[in-house]
Order: structure tokens, then C-alpha cells, then sequence
């Protein structure tokens, strides 16, 4: 039986899908090579934005032609919120509404033996763990807490042996993610106590330092990145973690901003202003050298004037973000903001991203720049002719040529490796190293 799968969107949907593959392995489905006919297709969709909606749809109709004789199974964000329209598209045989009957469609599936994570995760070094499910944050602009509104965390043990099997199994590079990652824990009971050895550690946010804690004292060579938080869930506990495990916990954190102006922040419904933002970041650069804090920003809310763009600017340049998604305002049926009077014109939209872009190119060019003569921890995950490349451990791209050291205590390969190297060089947002003295690039 032969198997093709497709996913749109976040993180936690790769991980999803990835979960979905590994347990219709088990009844004897192999991926579909190219060229090949699959019997079963699942797409797991993306609703974040109309623009999600439509790549879901052309996705399917895409795959319904190159597939004519598969079922097509939908599930994601998308079928959760408009199941009726994906019921009209080709081939179309199953809608997994909700993630969690995902269990009860593999079951139908004959899956008896549900995997509790996942083993693998394709070809890459890097391999994504989903710990925590769903979102009731409400901002204005958000359609997730409507298609993924309950909190779900998985047990720390369970997450503990899922990151054991990936890393013996060569993944050096695990990226903790979620809906809402910050929120680890809170759906927890007080029962939570009996799961751990650190019982002071029970309110909010110190959930997720404790799961990143425990992790951290797994064997293995390996390295952790924290995906997606919000700046004021980052505990002085995960600030003091990335200070006693400079080598294991990237330091390297995704803070979402959105704005940068209090007004624009208060119609976004976001629950931070932007003071205890700044603060949290200034702390955190204070505490952890070379920190990269990256972040997203969406340009052209609703009645957002001129100077609370200029605000928006003045922030990103404070805080000297090495990294900045750049969203224009795109009004997301379902939700608030999308009502909202004041809409911003398109031009005027294209025009305040293309200014805050070549900010946020310039900040993350300095900040490429500023790692020269700094060691950095480099996982190496492609080869061109006799160089190196791989993404640092700020979490930037980094070529490192093979020089004669590398091929002596190296494969000559050399992917999948944690190195440390020495930036000798940039150029734009990319880094050129080479190996220290003795240092081998084997995995």
C-alpha cells in the first residue's frame, strides 16, 4: 500500500504529519516514490490565513489529479474550519475535523498499536517534538484558539523517550514546539507533583523550564532549541538554563512581538504592551552573549497610523532583533480585526513592509557580523563540492570549507555533525568559519 503525504503550515503540523506516517507504517504503507501511484493521500492543512486556505485547496485538487485512484484524507487547521468546503473538492473520501480523533481515524485505519511519538523524521538532522497542543490566547487577529482551542501537554516521560529514540537515531538538533509553548503545563492537575522531582517548580510557564531541564540531562550529543514564546513566558529559571548549558540550549529565542506600539497592541488584544516586552529582551541580551532574539511583526493592522508604525520600527531597532518575519495585515475571516473599521490600503501596507524589510536586513546583517572572531556551534546539514553548510547554534546559516583538519579526523561528508567553528567572516545574513585546530567533524 502505498502512501503520500502532504503538509501546509506550522511546526507542530510537520510533527503531526510525521506522527500520522509512522503509525500507518505500521500496517505496511510505505511512501509513495515518484511517479507512483499512491492508495491513500493525507493533507494536512493550514487556516492561519485566506492565502492558507487557498494553497489548501489548490494542494488537494493538485494531488487528486496526480493521485486519481487514492483516497484523499484532509485533516489540519483548514478542515477543522471549513470542512463543508473541502467536502467539494476531488477525491476528497475523509475529514479528520478535530486533532484529537486523529487516534480513533488510525484506529479505523486497523493501527492498534498507536505510537506514542515519533522515530524518525525524514532526511534532516533537525527533528521538530510537539509537547503542547492548542491556544484560548483570543487575539483580534487569530483564527488558531477557534480551530485549536484546548490545552493538551504531553507527559514529560513520554516526550523525555521520544527525544531519546530521535537522538540515537542521529537527529543532532531537537526544536521544541507548540501551539501556544508557553502554556506547557498548564492543563496539567495537581497530580503533576508526582511526576517530577522538582515539586517547587508547579505554577505557569516553569513547566516548560522543567521539561527543558530534564531534557538537557539526557546522554547523547545533541543540542535543544526552544521554538516560539512569548517574551514575558521566558523565566528568569530558562534564562539561568541557557546560562549553565551554553552548548546544549541554543541561545536562540523566537519572542513575538506583532507591534511595537501600545495602541496597535491593545486593538490586537494581545495581552503585553510593549514595556515588559522590552524589558524581558533586555534582560535576556544582558544575560546570554550574543543572544539571537527573532521575532514577527504584522504591518498594517487596522487603523494603525504612521508614527505607531514608526513605533513599530523604534522597537525592532532597540531591541536589534537578528531575525524579523515580516507580515502585512491580512484579514482573517472569523475573526475580529477582520471587522475592524480603518482597514489599511494595500500599497500603503507594501509600502511599510518594504521599509521595516530592509530595517530588519540590516539589523541581522550587524548581527551576522558581530559573531566574527566567536566560536559558534554549527550542525552541518548539506555539502557543495568541498564546503560545508549548516545553521549556527544563533541560528544561522554558516559555510565552513574542508580544509585539511576536517578531512584528517573527519568523514569526508561531514553531515550531521555538531562542530564547533570559528567565524572568520560574513556576508549578509551568512557566516563563513573554519575548523578549530584538532577538531574532528564526525557525527
Amino acid at each position: 500500500m502505498l502512501l503520500k503525504t502532504a503538509t501546509l503550515g506550522c511546526k507542530v503540523n510537520q510533527y503531526e504529519t510525521q506522527f500520522v506516517r509512522e503509525a500507518l507504517g505500521r500496517i505496511g504503507y510505505r511512501d509513495a516514490a515518484p511517479g507512483e501511484s499512491a492508495d491513500l493521500v493525507i493533507v494536512n492543512t493550514c487556516t492561519v490565513t485566506a492565502e492558507s486556505d487557498l494553497k489548501s485547496r489548490k494542494l488537494i485538487r493538485r494531488l487528486a489529479r496526480l493521485h486519481p485512484q487514492a483516497e484523499i484524507v484532509v485533516m489540519g487547521c483548514y478542515a477543522t474550519r471549513a470542512a463543508d468546503d473541502i467536502r467539494q473538492l476531488p477525491r476528497v473520501t475523509e475529514i479528520v475535523t478535530d486533532k484529537r480523533d486523529v487516534p480513533a481515524f488510525l484506529e479505523h485505519r486497523g493501527v492498534i498499536d498507536l505510537p506514542s511519538g515519533i522515530t524518525s523524521f525524514g532526511q534532516r538532522h533537525r527533528a521538530y517534538v510537539k509537547v503542547q497542543d492548542g491556544c484560548r490566547v483570543g487575539c483580534a487577529y487569530c483564527i488558531i484558539p477557534k480551530v485549536r482551542p484546548d490545552l493538551l501537554s504531553r507527559p514529560v516521560g513520554e516526550v523525555l523517550d521520544e527525544i531519546r529514540q530521535l537522538v540515537d537515531s542521529g537527529y543532532r538538533e531537537i526544536v521544541l514546539t507548540g501551539i501556544h509553548l508557553g502554556h506547557y503545563g498548564l492543563d496539567f492537575d495537581r497530580n503533576f507533583e508526582t511526576q517530577t522531582e522538582h515539586k517547587h517548580l508547579l505554577a505557569g510557564n516553569l513547566r516548560l523550564t522543567q521539561l527543558v531541564e530534564r531534557i538537557l540531562q539526557l546522554d547523547g550529543e545533541f543540542r535543544l532549541r526552544v521554538s516560539s514564546m512569548e517574551a514575558v513566558e521566558v523565566s528568569d529559571e530558562l534564562i539561568g538554563l541557557m546560562q549553565a548549558f551554553p552548548k546544549k540550549l541554543c541561545p536562540h529565542l523566537h519572542l513575538s512581538m506583532q507591534s511595537g506600539s501600545d495602541a496597535v497592541l491593545r486593538r490586537m488584544r494581545r495581552r503585553w504592551l510593549s514595556q515588559p516586552f522590552l524589558e524581558r529582551c533586555e534582560q535576556i541580551k544582558t544575560a546570554i552573549d550574543r543572544v539571537a532574539l527573532t521575532t514577527d511583526v504584522i504591518v498594517g493592522f487596522p487603523g494603525e497610523t504612521e508614527n505607531q508604525f514608526a513605533e513599530t520600527c523604534d522597537m525592532v531597532e532597540r531591541i536589534g532583533f537578528s531575525k524579523v518575519h515580516v507580515f502585512p495585515f491580512s484579514p482573517r475571516e472569523g475573526t475580529e480585526a477582520a471587522e475592524m473599521p480603518n482597514q489599511i490600503p494595500a500599497l500603503e501596507k507594501e509600502r511599510r513592509v518594504a521599509r521595516l524589510m530592509q530595517l530588519a536586513d540590516r539589523l541581522r546583517t550587524d548581527f551576522a557580523a558581530g559573531q566574527i572572531g566567536h566560536t559558534v556551534q554549527v550542525l552541518f546539514e548539506t555539502r557543495h563540492n568541498a564546503t560545508l553548510i549548516g545553521t549556527s547554534d544563533r541560528y544561522l546559516r554558516t559555510r565552513v570549507p574542508m580544509d585539511s583538519v576536517a578531512v584528517e579526523h573527519g568523514s569526508l561528508s561531514g553531515c550531521g555533525s555538531l562542530v564547533d567553528v570559528t567565524v572568520i567572516a560574513s556576508q549578509g545574513e551568512e557566516l563563513a568559519g573554519k575548523f578549530l585546530p584538532q577538531q574532528s567533524n564526525t557525527t
